[in-house]
C-alpha cells in the first residue's frame, strides 16, 4: 500500500509534467512550483531511505552510508533541477544559481538555524580535512570561471575527478573505522529488497520528475514578476532544492545528532560543486560571467560562508555554538537584501 500510495503521487508529478509547459497562468504556475518542490522533497527522501537501507542489508560502513548515500540523496534535487536546466538551453543561469545559492543557504541558513536549536559537535576530520577542502574547490569554482568567464567541459571534468578523490578519502576513512555511526538509515525486517528497490525507482522519479515540473514553473513566474533567472536560482530554487538539507539537519540537531546535522551539510556542498555543478558543466557549457550576469559575487559569499563555518568550530569544545548561528542567519539575511537590490 505504502508503494502504491508513491507511485500514485509520481503519477500526479507526470499529468503536472504534460500539462506545465503549456499553461501560462501565473497562479496555475505558482501552484505547480510548490508541487514540484513536494515531488522533489519526497523523492529525496524516499531515495535516501531505500538506499540507505539497501547499503545497510549489504553491510556498507554507516559513515560511507552517511556521508555519500545520505549526503548524495538530499543533493539529488539540485543535480535533477540543474542538470534538467541545462538540458533546456534556456535557463543556465538557474543551473549555476542553484548551486551557489545552495551552498551558501545550506551553511548560512540551514546549518545557523541548526546550531541555534542545539550547539553543534564538529568531529575533528570535518575540522581538519572536509570544511577546509569545501573552501579549496569554492575557490577552485571562482578559478575556472573567472579564467574564461565559463565553466566548461574540461572544468567539470577536474571536478569529477576530485569527487573520485573525495570518495577514496571516505572510503579509506571508513576502513579505519573513523567518523560516525550513526548516520543512514537501518533495514528492518519488514524491508525486503525488492521494496528498497522500489522506493529507490519511485524516489528517482520523483526526483526526476519534480525537477521538470519546478523549473519550468519557477521559470515561468520568474519572467512574469520580471525577476531574472539568476535570482531565481539563487533564491527561490536554491531553497526549494535545499529543504531535504534543512528537514534533515534541524531534525538531526533536534535530537542532538550533530555528525548527521554537520556531516550532511558539508557533504551535500561538497557533492553539489564536484558532481552537481561539474556533471552540469560536462553537458553543456556553463556562463559565469557575462555583460548582463556574473557569479564571481555569489561565489566569494559562498567561499567566505565556508570560512565563517571553520572559524565558528575551530574553538576548545569544538562546537558550533549559537553565537555562530545567530551571525550565520543575519549574513543570509543581508546577503538576500544584496540579491534584492541588484536584481
Amino acid at each position: 500500500m505504502d508503494i502504491i500510495l508513491k507511485l500514485l503521487l509520481v503519477a500526479a508529478g507526470v499529468l503536472c509534467q504534460i500539462f506545465v509547459s503549456g499553461i501560462d497562468n501565473v497562479f496555475v504556475q505558482i501552484i505547480l512550483l510548490v508541487a514540484g518542490f513536494v515531488l522533489l522533497i519526497k523523492g529525496a527522501d524516499w531515495f535516501v531511505e531505500g538506499a540507505s537501507k539497501i547499503a545497510d542489508k549489504m553491510g556498507i560502513p554507516q559513515l560511507v552510508i552517511g556521508l555519500t548515500i545520505v549526503a548524495f540523496g538530499t543533493s539529488a534535487p539540485e543535480a535533477a533541477v540543474s542538470i534538467t536546466a541545462a538540458l533546456s538551453g534556456d535557463s543556465v543561469d538557474i543551473a549555476i544559481g542553484n548551486v551557489l545559492g545552495s551552498n551558501i543557504m545550506n551553511i548560512l541558513l540551514i546549518l545557523g538555524i541548526s546550531c541555534l536549536i542545539c550547539p553543534l559537535a564538529v568531529q575533528k576530520s570535518t575540522q581538519k580535512y572536509e570544511i577546509p577542502f569545501v573552501i579549496l574547490i569554492s575557490v577552485l569554482t571562482l578559478g575556472l570561471g573567472y579564467f574564461d568567464g565559463t565553466i566548461g567541459r574540461v572544468d567539470g571534468a577536474i571536478m569529477l575527478a576530485l569527487m573520485v578523490g573525495f570518495v577514496i578519502y571516505l572510503l579509506n576513512m571508513a576502513k579505519k573505522g573513523q567518523g560516525s555511526v550513526e548516520e543512514g538509515e537501518t533495514a528492518g525486517a519488514n524491508d525486503t529488497m525488492w521494496k528498497l528497490i522500489c522506493f529507490v525507482i519511485v524516489g528517482g522519479a520523483g526526483i526526476v520528475i519534480g525537477s521538470d515540473v519546478t523549473v519550468d514553473a519557477a521559470t515561468k513566474v520568474a519572467l512574469h514578476f520580471g525577476m531574472t533567472e539568476k535570482l531565481v536560482g539563487l533564491t527561490i530554487v536554491a531553497f526549494g532544492t535545499s529543504l531535504p538539507e534543512l528537514i534533515t539537519s534541524t531534525i538531526a540537531a533536534a535530537r542532538k545528532k550533530a555528525d548527521i546535522a554537520v556531516g550532511n551539510i558539508v557533504g551535500s556542498n561538497i557533492f553539489n560543486l564536484l558532481f552537481v555543478l561539474a556533471t552540469t558543466a560536462v553537458i553543456t557549457p556553463l556562463p559565469y560571467f557575462t555583460e548582463t550576469t556574473s557569479f564571481v559575487v555569489d561565489n566569494i559569499v559562498a567561499i567566505a560562508t565556508a570560512v565563517l563555518l571553520l572559524i565558528g568550530v575551530l574553538n576548545k569544545e569544538q562546537k558550533l555554538k549559537r553565537w555562530c548561528g545567530i551571525v550565520m542567519v543575519a549574513s543570509y539575511g543581508v546577503y538576500f537584501a544584496y540579491l534584492l537590490m541588484t536584481a
